[in-house]
Parts: structure tokens; sequence; C-alpha cells
């Protein structure tokens, strides 16, 4: 593949913000992929901003404990929180869930891909809005084990 093509490529990703892009053309295969920032980088930029705006990040900062455990996307998607529309979301902050239980669905290609919980806890947060794009790696839940 060409270095012009692989330019583009990277062009692609930073318009779009995507962390991860693979493209198979003409039997040659690339994948490309980087790393999200860091929560350390947004604090920074926000000592720029209004002494109000930081004191309610760090208030946002300090809700977040330490040993809370983020559920990621395993994929490019749609983030939904619920089997379809007219049904309850299968989660709700505060609510207690056990390893395997299904926290929500991740939307591919037309296929419904169920995101499952790798450890028992308590969420806390969730960090997208129904009906949303995610990316690969992006944090959807926010659950503190007990």
């Amino acid at each position: 593949m060409k270095i012009k093509k692989i330019k583009e490529l990277i062009d692609l990703m930073n318009e779009n913000d995507l962390t991860e892009i693979e493209v198979e053309e003409e039997g040659q295969k690339i994948k490309l992929s980087k790393k999200a920032q860091k929560v350390e980088q947004t604090i920074v930029s926000a000592q720029s901003a209004k002494s109000s705006d930081v004191e309610a990040l760090a208030g946002a900062q300090t809700k977040i404990k330490s040993n809370v455990k983020e559920v990621k996307s395993p994929m490019v998607g749609t983030f939904y929180r619920s089997a379809s529309p007219d049904v309850d979301p299968y989660v709700e902050v505060g609510d207690i869930v056990n390893k395997g239980e299904v926290l929500c669905i991740v939307e591919a290609m037309k296929l419904m891909n169920e995101v499952k919980a790798e450890f028992g806890g308590k969420i806390v947060e969730i960090s997208i809005e129904n009906a949303e794009a995610v990316e690969f790696g992006q944090t959807l839940f926010f659950v503190e084990p007990v």
C-alpha cells in the first residue's frame, strides 16, 4: 500500500475521531490504531477555563473512585441501552450487575452485539447517550465492585 493511501487513512481517522481503522485492498491489509487521550489531558486543558468549570470538573473526578472499573466498547458501532425503543434499559445508574449480565447492545453492520459485564458491581455512571456512535475501546459504563 502506498504512503499516500496510508496518509489518507490517517487523515480519515483524525477527521472522524476514530481510534482504529482496518482496510483490505487488492490483497493487502492495513490496520491503524491510536491510543485514546487520557483524562489527565482533559484536566490540563480545563485549567485555562473559568474557575467554576474547573471546580465542576474536579467534582466529577472525585465522584469516580479509584476502584471503579470501566466497561469499554468492544467495537465501533451504535450504542443502545435496551433491546428495542419500547423496552426498559438493561441497566440504570445504581443497579447492581453480575458477571455475564447484559449491559447494553452495540450495533455494528446491522448485527446486534450484546455487551456483557466482565465483573460484578454497581453501575455508577453511564458515559454515553442512547443511540450514539461509539468507538472501539470507548468507555460505556463505570462500575464499582461490590
